[in-house]
């Protein structure tokens, strides 16, 4: 089921002056009996709703006060999310003639033309508060209330997201809240403005409207919809004709895929980041840590405590929060089991509230071997919503690589990498022709339409400082590190990040710095290793100045780090031979 929740105004939307006929009841049943909530969103007091409609069963919850009140129908709590108005307001209205006026737990109304009055006395006394209009009704409201914090607050106790919701509305004080929906529809009786913000606008007005958008939820889940909704479209990255390269946000699955040290984790981040901006909801399933810098998620589990599929459960249930599942402290051998453990808890999770709404798994070729296949009893037959991460797609399940509909293929042979994941599927791999790339570019292939094109990845904010952090403290592959050998091949000291780096370049004999300086191997390490383009530029211009003594070309180099590369506060230490004051990063 895609779209879980309803979420409705009263007045002029199922309500014709005020009244809600016996066919639109008849459809809110329909709807409800399939198993979807329903909300209220209105911006009457209760007891002003309470006289004019008496359905409240129908509904989960009712916001009332255009955002400012709760109440839960079927035990009749009532929640109060705003400041009351103060005394003195409500008496200078009345003393300015302001009439009729209504005053609720927490908002004041009042009629067209008082809008004037009413703002004047804002301004008089002094008072943070907004005005809101309901066509020619005027409302006052502490600020920063509306529909939209409303439903919002009800969602939560409903553990439910907007965007499982859709919502239908008629006027000015139903943008917010159908900005907040994943689909916002506006029936045919609606003001301009709101038609020309809605998703959906429908053929008919009131009840009538409602009544269609209720028979097409209730036949196909607005499918027609999917994918045309382009303010929740992501972005992948850049096309060379500099438009943006957009997935739907929903019923989609991508493979990420290229050798080691290629941009994966680049590209992989970008979109988290994007999924982040756009409030959906994700897990990572991360095997080696590489996600532990991410700042939009709980990271659970590390090195020293594996992660516990009951915690991961337990955090997800709040529907704006995220998890990085870091699965370091779990024994290799029995990673993939406790995968499988989790993410039959996922899947049965979104099967009841539609979260979490993407899946990345790294690693995939470790959790998701050849020989697995998804057991009917506990997996659905298709994965939805899932990016898999992986440097050999010929060693990924099959059944799982079968669903990827997208792949993100990077490093230096994209057109390898896609004709290796046709073969693991059992497809032909199309006939791509190698092209010139620049740099940074990856290939992006569609098996629904069977197109490639060569795309500039979305950057990553996160990635940059997750590269920092590992560059300066991590710890790099041997086939990655420095080594300070010496002119004589004697020497095998090891650098395996820029800390150590500085810290031996500090300790090293002047002959040994010196040699390495000619020899461009720093700047080399520079470019090749750390993948610091401008960094080994500056460092070249140290190694070519033959001028600089032993230790002004080591002050040289390390201020052109230090400049890049800054270490945690936590994480910083004293470099030999200098004093606290010049740690690496102060």
């Amino acid at each position: 089921m895609r779209y879980l929740a309803l979420a409705t105004d009263y007045d002029g939307t199922i309500a014709t002056h005020g009244v809600v006929d016996d066919a639109t009841l008849a459809a809110l049943e329909r709807l409800r009996a399939s198993g979807r909530k329903l909300l209220l969103v209105t911006g009457r007091e209760l007891e002003d709703l309470r006289g004019v409609f008496s359905h409240w069963d129908l509904f989960d919850w009712i916001v009332a006060e255009n955002g400012a009140l709760l109440l839960r129908p079927s035990n009749q709590e009532k929640i109060i999310l705003a400041e009351p108005p103060s005394r003195q307001f409500v008496e200078e209205l009345q003393r300015r003639g302001v009439a009729p006026m209504s005053v609720g737990d927490c908002i004041v109304a009042t009629w067209h033309p008082h809008e004037t009055t009413v703002l004047e006395t804002i301004r008089d006394l002094g008072l943070e508060l907004q005005v809101i209009f309901n066509k020619d009704a005027v409302m006052v409201l502490p600020s920063n209330v509306n529909k939209a914090t409303g439903l919002t607050a009800a969602l939560d106790r409903m553990g439910l997201s907007p965007h499982d919701v859709v919502g239908v509305g008629d006027a000015e004080n139903d943008h917010a809240f159908l900005s907040l929906c994943e689909c916002g529809a506006a029936v045919d009786n609606a003001l301009p403005a709101v038609k020309d913000r809605a998703d959906l606008v429908l053929a008919k007005d009131h009840g009538a409207g409602v009544r269609i958008l209720i028979d097409r939820l209730l036949a196909d889940d607005l499918k027609e919809l999917e994918g045309n909704v382009a303010r929740h479209q992501l972005t992948v990255g850049k096309r060379r004709d500099g438009g943006d390269f957009q997935i739907k946000p929903y019923d989609n699955n991508l493979l990420i895929a290229g050798p080691s040290g290629s941009g994966k984790s680049t590209v992989a981040t970008a979109l988290l980041e994007r999924l982040v901006e756009h409030r959906y909801q994700f897990c990572v399933v991360d095997p080696e840590g590489d996600f532990a810098e991410f700042d939009g998620a709980v990271v659970l589990g590390g090195g020293n405590k594996p992660p516990e599929v009951d915690e991961v459960m337990q955090l997800l249930k709040k529907p704006r929060s995220n998890a990085v599942v870091n699965m370091l402290g779990v024994p290799l051998a029995d990673r993939p089991t406790f995968f499988l453990s989790l993410l039959t808890r996922l899947l049965e999770m979104r099967a009841a509230v539609g979260r979490p709404h993407w899946i990345l798994v790294d690693e995939a070729h470790h959790l998701l071997p050849t020989a697995w296949m998804p057991a009917a009893k506990s997996l659905p037959s298709e994965l939805s919503r899932m990016i898999l991460v992986t440097v050999h797609p010929g060693e990924v399940s099959p059944a799982a690589l079968g669903e990827m509909k997208l792949v993100v293929a990077v490093g230096a042979a994209p057109e390898e990498t896609i004709g290796e994941f046709c073969r693991a599927i059992g497809a032909e791999p199309p006939n791509l022709t190698a092209t010139s790339r620049a740099e940074g570019e990856v290939l992006v292939w569609s098996r629904e339409t069977g197109g490639a094109e060569p795309l500039k990845p979305a950057p990553s904010h996160t990635e940059r400082r997750r590269h920092i952090r590992k560059y300066a403290e991590g710890e790099l592959p041997p086939d990655r590190s420095f080594y300070f050998r010496g002119p004589e091949g004697k020497l095998k000291l090891r650098a395996q990040n820029l800390l150590l780096f500085l810290q031996m370049a500090d300790g090293v004999d002047d002959e040994t710095w010196i040699f390495h300086l000619r020899e461009g191997d720093v700047s080399r390490w520079f470019a090749e290793a750390i993948k610091d383009k401008s960094l080994a530029e500056e460092a070249a211009a140290v190694e070519r100045d033959a001028q600089l003594t032993p230790d002004d070309a080591r002050g040289r180099i390390r201020a052109i780090v230090e400049k890049r590369y800054t270490a945690p506060a936590t994480s910083r230490m004293p470099i030999a031979g200098t004093d606290s004051k010049s740690q690496f990063g102060s």
